[in-house]
């Protein structure tokens, strides 16, 4: 119950700095009614220091007014803790350990160069880990390779072919299944020139696994190098096929499997036909089975295939169960919307392996539509059929791709327009954050200039008369900047990094109204060659806001520039 009690800014300042719902939440159980009960909490809330008002609005809230001296004190903690404000303590469990998180994102097959349609996984994912690592988390960045499966055959009998074209042969048309992109090209190649005929003369099992292993470490070298493009590093690269290798009779999947057949998850059973009409290969056999529908799922899974072989969902046991192994107590999974069917079953399998010892949550994305001057882009000068990620980023930017992947939610399509994105305006919303941090920096530098005996020292702006800051607009900035902490720990625990491009706009429109209004009125330049203390308050206030700017574009991977031209 009192985990329903909030203490947050109301929508509308007019009302207050504060609104608390506590008299709402508590009313039913105490057997009050919820204004009486607000009067109540109200005349004591009165009483507290730096309350300056407390009065109540609608059925029940409480809006608290605090004295301008709790704020001014407040902007002091932020100087003083430069970069680190609002960081490193949400993450923190009650026995003072961080909570130890996995987020997997992005995770293509590695059959060609990253596409546009990974970017916002990729994003909405790497920014995610930043935001967790921030708050304090222990944060490992993960990407699982799909090395296993019949993609990878498709993809070593593509190479094959490319080989061949390599030695001089004429491969006729690309045969329909096959990859048909030239960026096969190079490793057929690469192929040609380290074995010659050699490759020819081997054995089918030796050289298909050859073609296979060249051909996704080619692949994986061409996505990690997509990645680094958009500033994504991840820190471990798990291959799937490593679940399937047979070490002294048992693999990773089948020890998994006897895991789950000992806490009675896995049997052998019939599943009933699909609903509707039941397709000409289903079969009424018996077969191995996850029961899922214990733990939260719509229907139990196979777990082998007629052919005796694992299904895709055995290896997604045996690999959630290799990250609990690992001592994950949180795993994030970044989907693609495609994936909206797949997330009952991996609650399911948490549910199964972990119990309650680890929370397995899951963010599905949405398409990216792309635009240039409001026209559909389709097409790829590369590829033919789809845009890499490589040339949208190559085109905008990193910081523009990444920030505008978090100025929606992941869950709502997504219209990206190569004009928009670049133009430096107020309706650009990346140029308008990024502006403001340089905006903050180029007052800083002028003040050196035009009173160059003033001391910019972080102590001696954490010690300034930030009482000077009078001002409604001011105190506005340093109320903005305080929900900061706030902000990072209601999105890294609800897995919402986009909350952080949110804030981050709307503190920037803050700073620029402010300065705005310092032209119309001379009194609230932030530099007033007449009052040193009043500079270096004000000084104090654009460096706090400078280290939040910072923090919350690192925080999203984009920069933050000191000057912009």
């Amino acid at each position: 119950m009192l985990g329903r009690i909030a203490v947050e800014p109301p929508r509308d300042s007019a009302h207050g700095d504060l609104a608390i719902n506590a008299a709402m939440v508590l009313a039913k159980p105490l057997g009050l009614n919820p204004r009486e009960l607000a009067g109540r909490l109200s005349e004591a809330l009165k009483n507290e220091a730096n309350v300056t008002s407390a009065d109540i609005a609608g059925p029940g809230f409480i809006n608290l007014r605090l004295d301008p001296s709790f704020w001014t004190d407040h902007l002091a903690q932020m100087i003083a803790s430069g970069s680190s404000y609002g960081s490193g303590e949400f993450g923190i469990k009650s026995d003072g350990n961080p909570c130890k998180v996995n987020v997997e994102y992005v995770s293509a097959n590695p059959t060609g160069p990253m596409h546009v349609g990974h970017c916002r996984g990729a994003v909405v994912g790497d920014a995610l880990a930043n935001l967790l690592a921030f708050a304090g988390f222990d944060v490992t960045k993960e990407y699982v390779i799909n090395d296993a499966g019949a993609q990878i055959d498709v993809l070593a009998r593509s190479v094959e072919l490319r080989y061949h074209e390599a030695l001089g042969e004429d491969i006729g048309e690309i045969p329909q299944g096959l990859y048909p992109a030239d960026y096969l090209v190079p490793v057929g190649e690469a192929l040609a020139k380290e074995f010659g005929e050699k490759l020819k003369a081997m054995g089918e099992c030796e050289r298909m696994e050859l073609l296979k292993d060249r051909a996704i470490d080619a692949m994986m070298a061409l996505i990690k190098d997509d990645l680094q493009l958009l500033n994504v590093h991840h820190d471990v690269f798990f291959s799937e096929r490593t679940l399937h290798v047979v070490d002294g009779n048992k693999s990773k999947i089948s020890e998994a499997l006897d895991v789950m057949r000992a806490g009675d998850f896995v049997y052998d059973g019939r599943l009933p036909p699909p609903k509707g009409e039941v397709p000409e290969d289903w079969e009424d056999r018996e077969q191995t089975l996850f029961r899922s529908t214990a733990v939260g799922d719509d229907m139990d899974r196979p777990l082998i295939k007629s052919d005796g072989s694992y299904t895709y969902f055995a290896a997604d046991v045996a690999y959630f169960k290799d990250k609990f192994d690992r001592g994950f107590e949180r795993m994030v999974f970044v989907l693609g919307a495609d994936h909206g069917g797949y997330v009952k079953r991996l609650k399911a399998v948490a549910k199964a392996v972990a119990g309650d010892k680890a929370e397995l949550d899951v963010l599905l994305t949405q398409l990216v539509k792309l635009y240039r001057n409001g026209e559909p882009v389709r097409m790829s000068k590369r590829s033919g059929d789809f845009i890499t990620l490589r040339e949208v980023v190559e085109e905008v930017g990193t910081d523009a791709v990444r920030f505008m992947m978090l100025y929606r939610k992941p869950e709502a399509p997504l219209d990206f327009d190569f004009a928009k994105v670049t133009e430096q305006s107020k309706d650009n919303p990346v140029f308008y954050v990024q502006y403001a941090h340089a905006r903050c920096f180029s007052v800083l530098r002028q003040s050196k200039t035009e009173m160059p005996d003033l001391d910019l020292s972080v102590e001696a702006m954490a010690n300034a008369d930030l009482s000077l800051l009078s001002d409604e607009s001011e105190l506005g900035l340093i109320k903005k900047m305080a929900e900061f902490p706030r902000m990072i720990d209601q999105a890294a625990n609800a897995d919402e990094p986009h909350r952080v491009a949110f804030y981050l706009h709307e503190l920037a429109s803050e700073l620029h109204s402010h300065w705005n209004r310092g032209k119309e009125m001379p009194e609230l330049r932030f530099i007033n060659p007449k009052s040193a203390k009043l500079t270096l308050a004000r000084m104090g206030l654009l460096q706090a806001m400078s280290n939040i700017l910072a923090s919350g574009l690192s925080i999203i991977g984009a920069s933050a520039p000191e000057e912009m031209r």
